[in-house]
């Protein structure tokens, strides 16, 4: 059991990103729920999700899972950094497919993680959201993955305004990543600058800062990951 009292619950805690999230708060003494299509054992506790073909059927596992593993308990935040990429113009053939499921990944993910936050977050705790962002404008030759995330940035607008649900005093926000340093991302762009790419220790820690209450957004904030020669700042949009 965790030491600090502290609870996190990460949505896509088995991913790249997610994982090193795990590990960091974990390393903190956290309590820490991994929600994913698989289990990180690092956890202390996993939700496993099986890929579903509505939102509504996934909100019922997903909420089921979590009220099983918090049993009563509060958490002081939860971090959704399930998503993933696809490219495609409104011309190619996986045009509508790839939009589905830039869909299931990034919207159904959002929208489940703010439900799990009006139920299960402390008073005062905070909401993560991933955006992207080129989804500050158009993105043609991703046309479904740029929709999903923009999608992702109303829904950070809606959650910060008034009477959106969320416990009293907490706040939302979202990252706004250009590339992050994963290993699929090394792989497939081995040519790229990778000095603008964001570590992911680097998120791992603000998310840690923001969940403690040291730099804190407004609510509402879309936080561009800006990342020049390995340094990171962090310019709202």
């Amino acid at each position: 059991m965790a030491a600090s009292g502290n609870r996190v619950l990460i949505y896509g805690g088995k991913g790249a990103l997610g994982s090193v999230i795990v590990n960091y708060f974990k390393g903190k003494n956290w309590w820490v729920g991994s929600i994913d299509l698989n289990p990180n054992e690092e956890a202390h506790a996993n939700i496993v999700v099986k890929p579903c073909e509505s939102l509504v059927a996934q909100e019922e596992e997903v909420s089921r899972g979590v009220e099983a593993a918090l049993a009563g308990e509060k958490v002081d935040a939860v971090l959704c950094v399930a998503g993933g990429w696809a490219g495609g113009n409104a011309a190619v053939k996986e045009f509508v497919k790839n939009t589905d499921m830039m869909m299931k990944q990034s919207v159904w993910t959002s929208v489940i993680a703010a439900h799990l936050a009006a139920k299960h977050l402390k008073e005062g705790g905070v909401l993560q959201l991933t955006g992207a962002q080129p989804a500050l404008k158009g993105t043609p030759g991703m046309i479904g993955y740029g929709m999903a995330k923009g999608a992702v940035h109303q829904l950070v607008q809606s959650l910060a305004a008034d009477n959106s649900g969320l416990p009293a005093n907490s706040i939302v926000a979202a990252i706004l990543p250009v590339t992050l340093d994963t290993p699929m991302n090394r792989k497939w762009m081995p040519d790229a600058d990778q000095t603008t790419w964001t570590p992911l220790e680097t998120v791992a820690e603000l998310f840690y800062n923001w969940s403690t209450g040291v730099d804190r957004p407004s609510s509402g904030a879309l936080i561009q990951l800006i990342t020049e020669a390995g340094k990171t700042s962090y310019v709202p949009a």
